[in-house]
């Protein structure tokens, strides 16, 4: 497991979060915030598992 992944997986966390408190306060800022954060994670894990998949 490389850097990206564990950076992604905590863009992950993060983003849900926000997303959840962001729902909780009515904030719609919040919410997109949190749904940006969540893809992003996933994008950034993703790259990580390429590149894991490279170096086997």
């Amino acid at each position: 497991m490389n850097k990206d992944r564990i950076a992604g997986i905590a863009k992950q966390a993060k983003g849900a979060i926000e997303e959840t408190t962001g729902k909780a306060l009515g904030d719609a800022k919040l919410v997109a915030e949190g749904k940006t954060d969540k893809s992003k994670g996933k994008i950034q894990n993703a790259i990580g598992g390429v590149t894991d998949a490279l170096k086997k």
